[in-house]
């Protein structure tokens, strides 16, 4: 799937594997939306989910994953990094800055 873009956002191999595995499943979306949601006083947030893609969106391909995001999200998302972390009991995705 190329796009001619580079993605602005990385992904771990962790974040990968678990990813693809996701999208195996019984997902109804086919696209991995990562983006940001509006500031406030504690600044913007990450969200990453499963969506359709719209008009809007630039599209990539990240290590085998087709990854949708807004066009006016990809400025805030340069140097990213997404990595799943299992410690302790918990485990999640979490969002890392890599510059």
């Amino acid at each position: 799937m190329a796009t001619g873009f580079i993605a602005p956002v990385q992904l771990t191999n962790n974040a990968a594997t678990v990813l693809k595995r996701l999208l195996q499943g019984d997902v109804e979306a086919p696209y991995l939306r990562i983006g940001v949601k509006g500031g406030g006083c504690s600044g913007m947030s990450f969200m990453l989910g499963f969506d359709a893609r719209n008009e809007d969106d630039d599209l990539f391909d990240i290590d085998g994953i087709p990854v949708i995001i807004k066009k006016a999200h990809g400025m805030y998302l340069v140097g990213m990094e997404v990595d799943y972390q299992d410690n302790s009991g918990t485990s999640g995705f979490v969002f890392n800055k890599s510059l």
